[in-house]
């Protein structure tokens, strides 16, 4: 079967054979309900136990602060929603370049009478210190600022921002899903009163995520019913995918140091192969996640080239892969000032690990063809 390389890695990761092993027993002879008083229940219970506290030690946070959820989409739903729900309408501050999990349930809050406010970045992707202080003067009631981009890799200052934000009163959430694994993450060192995290994105298993919450922040349950996870998150907990979960934060989280330097070091071998072919390397300034490039040229279609890579035999991105559907360009570009058709030629490498110096070369090569020949197609195409 044919099996491009795969560069897609902030999309989703391939589960972790050690991941997939300490599943299994949940997926065959272990399936009792954890709400269960009797022996399959106390041990389905147990072994969440063991996970929640897997999961927040990965961010230096205590086991009664995670609440399980289905993904970092429902996390930062929760969060925005939740509470939202408990308070009188006021403004909420997020990001220009937030993921569209954040974005949209902010703008549902339009129907109850709240404000939504975009805090501006620079041509970095960076947040905007003066708008971010115009921000603050409106005095928001809630603030969600993504800690790494998933386009670009954009660290944003979430600690700083976090302490000024509560400084006025404001909750602070920050969308942590594609730093978790790739840079340390500390929930108490950034503090932040919420942060979401996901399984698939660091080798665990979909269907799983987490929304690590101050016990001071009170919230509307997006799910009522039974009463799991604090209250906040009602329904039978998926045992399996969350003992994945556990398994898989422990793994990444051990092997961040050297894999986050062999990464930089791929992605940097990138690049340069990239900005010979007068590629545009975007935020190539600000600081990153080790892993991602987010590149384009005048000319080029990003959607036509990732096309044409995968039938070369690489996987890679022409954007986010929750709006892929969207045939417009990247918002998070546009947020940065890129004109509308150099955004519409925007690729995305992520890089994971599996990913080796022979699978880099072979991509430079074939971009390095099929740039040329879309090029070519291109001043034919404009010839009178």
């Amino acid at each position: 079967m044919f099996a491009p390389v795969y560069l897609d890695w902030n999309a989703t990761t391939p589960l972790d054979p050690v991941v997939r092993d300490a599943m299994l027993p949940w997926l065959d002879g272990r399936f009792g309900n954890a709400s269960s008083r009797h022996e399959y229940g106390r041990q389905a219970r147990a072994a969440l136990d063991e996970a929640r506290a897997k999961v927040a030690a990965a961010v230096g946070a205590h086991a009664t602060e995670v609440v399980f959820t289905s993904g970092g989409s429902e996390a930062n739903n929760l969060f925005v929603k939740g509470a939202a729900a408990l308070m009188k309408p006021a403004m909420i501050a997020i990001s220009a370049i937030e993921h569209p999990c954040v974005r949209e349930p902010a703008k549902q809050l339009r129907r109850a009478d709240w404000t939504v406010r975009e805090i501006a970045v620079d041509r970095a992707g960076l947040i905007k210190r003066t708008d971010w202080q115009a921000v603050l003067a409106a005095k928001p009631a809630l603030v969600s600022v993504m800690l790494a981009n998933n386009e670009t890799g954009v660290l944003q200052d979430v600690a700083t921002l976090a302490h000024e934000a509560k400084a006025i009163g404001a909750w602070f959430h920050t969308d942590a899903v594609q730093a978790l694994g790739k840079i340390d993450v500390d929930f108490r060192a950034l503090g932040v009163n919420a942060m979401t995290l996901s399984a698939h994105k660091i080798g665990g298993p979909l269907g799983a995520g987490a929304l690590v919450l101050d016990k001071r922040v009170e919230l509307a349950p997006l799910v009522a019913g039974g009463g799991q996870e604090r209250g906040l998150r009602s329904g039978t907990e998926n045992v399996a995918a969350i003992v994945g979960f556990g398994v898989a934060c422990e793994r990444a989280v051990a092997r961040i140091g050297d894999e986050a330097a062999r990464l930089a070091a791929l992605r940097d071998h990138l690049e340069a192969g990239l900005a010979q072919h007068g590629m545009r390397i975007f935020s190539a300034g600000a600081p990153r996640l080790p892993n991602t490039v987010f590149f384009a040229a005048d000319g080029l279609d990003g959607e036509t080239l990732v096309a044409k890579l995968d039938r070369a035999g690489f996987a890679c991105a022409s954007g986010s892969a929750c709006s892929s559907a969207n045939p417009e360009p990247s918002h998070t570009l546009l947020a940065m000032g890129v004109d509308r058709e150099v955004a519409r030629g925007a690729v995305r490498v992520s890089l994971g690990r599996d990913t080796r110096q022979a699978d880099v070369d072979g991509f430079l090569a074939s971009f390095r063809q099929l740039a040329n020949e879309l090029s070519n197609l291109t001043a034919m195409a404009a010839q009178p």
